[in-house]
């Protein structure tokens, strides 16, 4: 039984302690957090569980197998670090960090001290993710010219860091995954609505490998609630939304093609588009959450690197990130990494 702490109790946290209660080889055995109330709460629901507003008491407690931290962001290497130096595996809220150096230290420290450490990349988890890799590996798609992904909605606002902070992490290790490499270069934009000095609203262009274009927006300031992926390909197409539960993936057979039959204009005898039919696959189901604690628990018992999304993958992620905010910094400038 592998027992678990949880370090923040307020969006996320709880959500991770009702995961892990729920495992048959883990238990939430304490959390931790500023807020009584919130500490207060943790108890009502789980009786069984201990609190404290310290969270080095987890790490001195020789009953916590591993941390799962859930802390605003600026606080994740700090926390993590001292987890790794108190022995504990670690599973960390993405973004793993704010800097790309401070990754490599934490990569480091775990494979000296032989401990697991594991992003938050729960969407790697997703079903319908998991699919798409399937489904572009086969090569349904046939070459995959450019993939754009939108992740916005009307809040929650957050003090830390900035939308494309909050919400980009996920569509760029999405983005990681399926095409099994990370950006050559970055450019982005941004824009700060609200007045403040975060930016809310933001474009970002990433180029991955083989003239890969991949588009990402995010936003707090958005009428609606989306959360799709569109990838298109020379023989297919492909969209993602996760909001809908009925048929999450669609496939779409529409292409371009080159053909020598003679029109009145050059552009028509260069390209002719072909539309065929819409597939909607059936998707299984199961909670991402739930799917990557098992994960990160089934890792610590079979003393197994997280590979799915380990630190390399974290850092891979928050070098992008920082790549993108440096480009919004310089009005869009072409950013390497």
């Amino acid at each position: 039984m592998i027992r678990i702490g949880v370090i923040g109790c307020g969006h996320w946290g709880p959500n991770h302690i009702r995961i892990f209660s729920q495992l048959p080889n883990a238990e939430t055995a304490m959390c931790s957090d500023l807020s009584d109330e919130r500490l207060s709460t943790m108890k009502r629901l789980y009786p069984n569980i201990k609190t404290t507003k310290d969270y080095k008491e987890i790490f001195s407690s020789n009953d916590i197998d591993a941390v799962c931290i859930a802390s605003p962001t600026n606080t994740h290497f700090t926390i993590a670090k001292e987890a790794l130096e108190s022995y504990k595996h670690v599973l960390c809220e993405k973004p793993l960090t704010l800097k790309p150096e401070e990754c490599l230290i934490l990569k480091d420290l775990a494979l000296k001290n032989k401990r697991v450490l594991m992003v938050g990349h729960i969407f790697l988890f997703n079903p319908g993710i998991i699919w798409m890799k399937k489904y572009i590996e086969s090569g349904e798609l046939g070459n995959i010219y450019s993939a754009y992904a939108i992740r916005t909605n009307l809040g929650p606002f957050r003090y830390d860091v900035n939308a494309m902070w909050d919400l980009a992490p996920h569509d760029i290790s999405i983005f990681n995954y399926l095409f099994s490499s990370y950006p050559t270069n970055v450019s982005a934009r941004g824009q700060r609505c609200l007045g403040n000095s975060l930016e809310d609203v933001a474009f970002a262009t990433l180029e991955y490998p083989k003239n890969l274009l991949a588009n990402i927006h995010v936003s707090w300031l958005d009428p609606k609630k989306v959360r799709q992926i569109t990838i298109v390909g020379d023989k297919k197409m492909v969209v993602w939304d996760d909001l809908d539960n009925v048929g999450p993936i669609k496939v779409y057979d529409k292409y371009v093609e080159k053909t020598s039959t003679f029109y009145e204009t050059y552009g028509e005898f260069q390209l002719l588009s072909r539309e065929g039919s819409i597939t909607i696959p059936k998707i299984g189901l199961g909670e991402p959450l739930k799917a990557q604690a098992q994960y990160f628990v089934n890792c610590i018992e079979k003393e197994e690197p997280p590979v799915l999304a380990d630190a390399q993958k974290g850092y891979e992620v928050v070098k992008t990130l920082c790549a993108i905010q440096q480009s919004i910094q310089a009005n869009g400038t072409c950013v390497r990494l």
